[in-house]
C-alpha cells in the first residue's frame, strides 16, 4: 500500500472463520491494518469448504465465499494441538494490538488464551470476541450461525407470505452486516480509547443482539400495542401499492422479469396514476385513498401487473423515475455485476488470486477523501504467509522454521 491508511501499524491477531469474524477483520484490513488470519489444516474454516467454487472445481483454495470474506489478510497455518504452535501464538500476541474471535463462548479460555490469559502477555491489548449468545446466560452454550440468529431474533418469523411458512432471506444478515460492522466500529472506539489513556480492553459482541438493535419495529410493536407483527410478503405495513410486478418477458418457468415499485402518499399515487395513463380503475373509490387501497392490495396488485407487464423493464423503469415514483429492476448477480451504477463508482474490484486467478471482490461502500479504503491482495491460500511472519514478526531463521515444520507445527 502505498498511502498511509487510517489503521497502518495496527496489527490484529485474526481468530474468526465463516462469517461475521472474518467481514469485521476484513473492514479493519481495507483501512491498513495488518491482519494476521490464524487457521489449522486439521479443522479447515468452514467457508473454504463452500461454494461457489472457481470453475466449478472443488477446492479449499477454490471457494469465492472464502475468498470474498478475506482479501488484504495474512494467512499462516498452526496445528493448535502443539504445544509449540501456542508458544508461537503468545509471541504474536506481544505484538499485536488486536485480538479477534467469533468462536462458542469459552472457546478460547479453553486453548488458555481467553481475554485474562492475553492480557497477562500484552497488558493492553484490545481483544474483542463474538459468541453467539455472549459468554452468560441460560442458553450461552447454544451454537449456530447466522441462520439461528435470524430464527432466534425475530428475523424469519417476518420473512415469507403470511399465508405460508417462514422461509429465510437467502443470505445470513446478521453475519454480514449488524454483528461485523458494530464489532469493528467498537474495536476503532476502543483503540481511540487506547490512544487517549494507554489502556486496551475487553468487547463482547452478543451475536443475537447486535441485529436486533436495528430491527425494532416488531418489538416495539408488541411493546406499544399487544400486536404480534406476522409476515407481509412484498406489501407493506402502512403503504399501498408497495410490491413486485412482472414486465415484459417474464416467464415463472423460465426468465424471471420484475420490477418494484413503491408509493408512499397521495402525491405519489397521483405520479403512478399519470404513468399509467389516468386509467379509470385507478378513480374508483377503493383505491381513492390508501386505507382503502391497503383493503384492497389483492385486486389493486393485480390491477398494476396487468399494466407493467406490457413493458420492457428498462423502458418501463425510465417512465417511473420520470415521473418520481420509486421503482427498481429485480437484478441477478450477472445484472448487479453489470450494473452501470456501480461500475462507474468503480465498487467491484478485481484481485489476482494465487490458484483461482482474478476474481471479484466488493470494494468499500465508504468513499473517503482522505483515507479511502485499500483493497490489493486477494484472500490467503492456507498458511500462505506462515514463513514469512515467522522470519518478519518472530525473527525466526530458517533452520528453526523447517525443524518446527517437521514437528507439525505448521499444517
Amino acid at each position: 500500500m502505498s498511502q498511509k491508511l487510517p489503521l497502518s501499524g495496527i496489527r490484529v491477531l485474526d481468530f474468526t472463520w465463516v462469517g461475521a469474524g472474518p467481514i469485521t477483520t476484513a473492514l479493519l484490513a481495507e483501512y491498513g491494518a495488518e491482519v494476521i488470519k490464524i487457521e489449522s489444516g486439521t479443522r479447515l474454516d468452514t467457508l473454504r469448504l463452500l461454494p461457489p467454487y472457481k470453475d466449478g472445481k472443488v477446492g479449499s483454495e477454490r471457494s469465492g465465499y472464502f475468498s470474498n470474506r478475506n482479501p488484504n489478510k495474512k494467512g499462516i497455518s498452526l496445528n493448535m494441538k502443539n504445544p509449540r504452535a501456542f508458544e508461537i501464538i503468545k509471541e504474536l500476541i506481544k505484538k499485536s494490538d488486536i485480538v479477534c474471535d467469533n468462536f462458542t463462548a469459552h472457546a478460547m479460555e479453553k486453548w488458555g488464551l481467553g481475554y485474562g490469559d492475553v492480557r497477562k502477555i500484552k497488558p493492553d491489548i484490545i481483544y474483542a470476541c463474538m459468541p453467539l449468545m455472549g459468554t452468560d446466560g441460560p442458553h450461552v452454550k447454544y451454537r449456530g450461525f447466522g441462520v439461528q440468529v435470524n430464527s432466534i431474533i425475530g428475523i424469519l418469523h417476518l420473512t415469507g407470505f403470511p399465508e405460508k411458512e417462514p422461509f429465510g432471506m437467502g443470505t445470513n444478515y446478521p453475519d454480514h452486516v449488524a454483528n461485523p460492522m458494530q464489532t469493528a466500529f467498537a474495536i476503532l472506539a476502543a483503540l481511540r480509547h487506547k490512544r487517549k489513556t494507554g489502556e486496551g480492553q475487553y468487547i463482547e459482541l452478543c451475536q443475537i443482539e447486535a441485529p436486533l438493535c436495528i430491527l425494532p419495529t416488531s418489538v416495539m410493536d408488541y411493546m406499544m400495542n399487544g400486536r404480534v407483527e406476522n409476515r407481509q410478503g412484498n406489501q407493506h405495513f402502512d403503504f399501498a401499492p408497495h410490491g413486485i410486478y412482472p414486465v415484459l418477458g417474464n416467464n415463472l418457468l423460465g426468465n424471471n422479469h420484475w420490477i418494484v415499485l413503491s408509493v408512499q402518499s397521495e402525491d405519489e399515487w397521483q405520479s403512478l396514476k399519470a404513468a399509467m395513463g389516468m386509467p379509470e380503475w385507478a378513480e374508483q373509490a377503493k383505491f381513492t385513498a390508501n386505507a382503502e387501497r391497503m383493503a384492497n392490495q389483492a385486486e389493486l396488485n393485480g390491477l398494476i401487473a396487468g399494466w407493467t407487464v406490457n413493458y420492457d423493464g428498462d423502458e418501463l423503469l425510465r417512465r417511473l423515475v420520470k415521473a418520481k415514483v420509486r421503482a427498481g429492476l429485480v437484478k441477478d448477480a450477472r445484472d448487479v455485476l453489470n450494473d452501470p451504477q456501480l461500475n462507474y463508482r468503480k465498487h467491484f474490484v478485481y484481485l489476482d488470486h494465487s490458484e483461482m486467478g482474478y476474481n471479484v471482490y466488493n470494494n468499500s461502500p465508504v468513499h473517503m477523501s482522505k483515507t479511502p479504503a485499500v483493497l490489493d491482495q486477494a484472500a490467503p491460500l492456507l498458511g500462505e504467509h506462515t514463513k514469512q511472519v515467522m522470519q518478519d514478526l518472530l525473527n525466526m531463521d530458517e533452520t528453526t522454521f523447517e525443524e518446527l515444520k517437521k514437528q507439525g507445527v505448521f499444517d
